[in-house]
């Protein structure tokens, strides 16, 4: 049966399922980290090409001041921490979004695991953080325009293949296989381009509690849809999707 190449997944819940405990927000993440160790290793066991996963979103900053740098300090910790785990298990390490308004420390970190894990040739983790999909599409324009520009271009002509060379990761596969913790059913300004033909898969349990067999059941079910990308049925009846 078929392996999506490349899943997303937005980690949705750990706040939510601290406060249900009694316990923390901070603690909810803590626990969003240890099940995002899980998955990572099962999804490569798999065999998925790409795993792109959502952990701070541009909206984010609106969160009250002392859980955002909780975050901030518990990303920087943990690609420190997992640096050598990462490259010794041959994974490709991509963080995409902006880095303005990142310390400088953390974007170092980040330069260092990206630069350590470029020549791996396993699973390819590309970790949002400071992301959304509709800021990486006006810093897509932004850059068409700018190349445009300094060519001296004036007749613009693109296709999706030149607009896929300017987004935050060039080159990687679209979304097959999206998921969502935490009983949310939207998408949440996440990969917006790169989900246009998705399948999605969502999940009521928090992400503390998302385990590797949740996994293998998104996966099963991915495997019993059918995708005709706005084509014909296996019967050969019209189709809009």
């Amino acid at each position: 049966m078929k392996i999506p190449s490349h899943i997303a997944i937005i980690m949705d819940g750990n706040g939510r399922w601290a406060v249900e405990r009694g316990l923390p927000r901070k603690q909810g993440h803590i626990a969003g980290v240890n099940a995002f160790k899980k998955i990572i290793s099962k999804a490569a066991e798999l065999g998925v090409r790409a795993l792109t996963v959502y952990a701070f979103s541009t909206e984010n900053w609106n969160r009250p001041r002392t859980e955002v740098d909780f975050i901030l300090n518990l990303f920087q910790k943990t690609l420190l921490k997992q640096a050598d785990e990462l490259f010794k298990n041959n994974v490709k390490v991509k963080v995409i979004g902006r880095r303005n308004g990142l310390s400088r420390a953390l974007t170092n970190t980040i330069e260092k695991i990206e630069e350590m894990t470029a020549g791996n040739k396993g699973i390819q983790l590309n970790i949002a953080f400071n992301y959304g999909g509709r800021a990486e599409i006006v810093d897509m324009v932004k850059k068409i325009v700018n190349d445009f520009a300094v060519n001296n271009e004036t007749n613009i002509s693109l296709t999706e293949q030149d607009i896929n060379r300017y987004l935050y990761n060039p080159g990687l596969a679209d979304v097959e296989l999206l998921i969502r913790t935490g009983g949310e059913r939207r998408l949440s300004n996440f990969l917006l381009w790169q989900s246009a033909y998705t399948e999605l898969c969502f999940f009521d349990k928090y992400w503390p509690d998302f385990t590797a067999e949740d996994l293998v059941s998104a996966i099963k079910i991915f495997q019993q849809r059918e995708r005709r990308f706005g084509g014909l049925n296996k019967v050969g009846e019209d189709y809009v999707d």
